[in-house]
């Protein structure tokens, strides 16, 4: 057995690099607070952020924040948090001009009179969308590096994974302080490229991880989104709510070499058709009002029905029919190239697509400022729930929610923040190694393939009572070996998050157990 005895210390510890993390880290270090931000990936750029094709709300033509509103509630089945989409509504559509246009020079598409061009996606009520062709969140994540770059008061730690949080009454050194609220401290981060584990002390700790769609077989995430900050808050003692609501993205392309790569809900907004094996649009059947433009789990569950009925691996995207060829290879040159790569020819054939998981509704549960249930612990973005999402939801308010939370979890950091009481490094230990066995990397990928398959199978867009009871048997069965493998081998980023993975999957399966009740993307057949 061994110690590593590596501390750091700084006003605010935030893990996550995405819009949340990003915005709160650089708003933050403008008003002259050390803060330290942590990324699981070695390229900084690597976040649920970068990989969003589509928008960010803004303010369309006659628009209005009771409009806006009207949309998210109507997306969300009616269980959206009044207070939350009040404040998105009203302070997001400011918050995109002054920090993503005016202070970060993000350049948004524009038509030829040099008006910003609005798009309009499925569940809105008039076009609102925001753009950078179909990379937008691309452009705004490379923004957002190039200012936690140039910084000198954000220090940026690139490959180093989060393995928990660090709270008092579980890690302190001094036992009384099991007596007092829980609080978070910091973070114990492992470093990749030494395999040494830092103990980071911090006097406020953010959340920003981003979400968990890589514990289901398909999924539109990339490949750190494995609910890491989910299972640290839980395992903290975090309130966490609405955790069965998985969002289902109803178009992401199938191939059998490919990833699921998202098909961007724009390219449905600019007039592309869904349409069955045979080249029938079939959306008026399950929406006639929306159709192809319905809300997501609408539209999701139509595909998923389709193609039960007619006993088929997929279905297609027509934009060929609905769009021309220059409008196809300018409005969407990213979703155009990467089909041609795989020789799917959109200006000329349909794109076969599948559902895929997407966006987790729900989180850890946070106030309007982004707090937790945890004193000093913020969570913003996908990993947090502020209710504004509801049971679903509505497009492009994703990239709009981790603004507006990134930047009041700031200032309420600011106003909160006592620089002079930080966690002391004497009460809390270097990390100490448990386990010399080096891990199986083929144990590891098996048992991740095996929450995958169990998630997609039982957990997935249609639930039932035998498949989730199933689930939690089989999830509880296999936590108990990955425990096991945890403890008696060297830690991995690898091994971090397949605990992490079985830990959320488990959360997941119980909330939607426990709900009876078909609302927006949890479906109880």
């Amino acid at each position: 057995m061994a110690t590593m005895d590596t501390h750091l210390q700084c006003d605010v510890l935030i893990i996550g690099c995405g819009i949340a993390g990003g915005i709160a880290a650089l708003r933050l270090a403008e008003w002259g607070l050390d803060v330290v931000v942590v990324t699981q990936a070695g390229d900084p750029l690597e976040s649920n952020t970068y990989y969003a094709q589509g928008g960010i709300i803004y303010r369309g033509e006659d628009d209005s924040p009771e409009k806006l509103g009207e949309d998210i509630h109507r997306a969300g089945a009616g269980d959206c948090n009044p207070t939350a989409v009040k404040i998105l509504s009203e302070e997001g559509p400011r918050l995109v001009r002054e920090i993503l246009m005016d202070k970060l020079g993000v350049v948004f598409d524009r038509d030829e009179a040099g008006n910003l061009s609005l798009g309009r996606e499925g569940g809105h009520s008039m076009p609102r969308i925001l753009h950078v062709a179909d990379k937008t969140g691309k452009a705004i994540q490379e923004k957002l590096i190039e200012g936690l770059a140039a910084s000198p008061n954000i220090k940026l730690l690139r490959g180093f994974t989060a393995i928990d949080l660090l709270t008092p009454s579980h890690h302190s050194q001094n036992r009384l302080a099991v007596y007092d609220p829980v609080s978070c401290a910091g973070a114990y981060l492992l470093d990749h490229s030494s395999n040494e584990v830092i103990c980071c002390l911090a006097g406020k700790t953010v959340l920003a991880t981003g979400g968990l769609g890589q514990i289901f077989l398909r999924t539109s995430n990339p490949a750190g989104a494995r609910g890491d900050g989910f299972a640290m808050a839980y395992r903290a003692g975090a309130r966490l709510i609405n955790c069965e609501y998985i969002q289902f993205h109803p178009t992401t392309f199938h191939h059998r070499h490919a990833p699921h790569f998202l098909i961007s809900e724009a390219v449905r907004g600019a007039g592309a058709r869904l349409i069955n094996d045979r080249g029938e649009p079939f959306m008026r059947k399950y929406a006639p009002e929306w159709q192809d433009l319905a809300p997501r789990d609408v539209v999701a569950r139509g595909i998923h029905e389709e193609m039960q009925i007619n006993d088929v691996p997929n279905l297609y995207l027509d934009m060929a029919s609905y769009l021309s060829a220059e409008d196809i290879q300018t409005k969407f040159p990213t979703i155009y190239q990467t089909c041609l790569s795989y020789n799917i020819d959109a200006t000329r054939e349909p794109i076969p697509i599948v559902p895929a998981a997407h966006y987790s509704c729900g989180g850890i549960w946070v106030d309007d400022c982004g707090k937790t249930t945890i004193d000093h612990l913020y969570a913003v973005g996908e990993v947090a729930c502020t209710g504004l999402h509801g049971a679903n939801r509505l497009a492009s308010t994703s990239l709009l929610e981790g603004l507006v939370w990134g930047d009041r979890a700031a200032f309420s950091i600011r106003k909160t923040l006592d620089r002079d009481v930080r966690p002391r490094k004497s009460d809390y230990p270097s990390w100490v190694v448990t386990g010399d066995d080096i891990p199986d990397p083929t144990l590891i990928s098996q048992d991740m393939q095996a929450i995958k398959n169990i998630m997609w199978n039982y957990v997935g867009l249609v639930r039932t009572t035998p498949r989730l009871v199933r689930a939690l048997r089989e999830l509880r069965n296999l936590e108990n070996e990955i425990e096991q493998f945890y403890r008696t081998s060297r830690l991995n980023d690898s091994l971090v998050g397949l605990r992490n993975a079985v830990r959320t999957a488990i959360i997941i399966t119980l909330a939607a157990w426990r709900n009876k009740t078909s609302r927006g993307c949890h479906y109880r057949e």
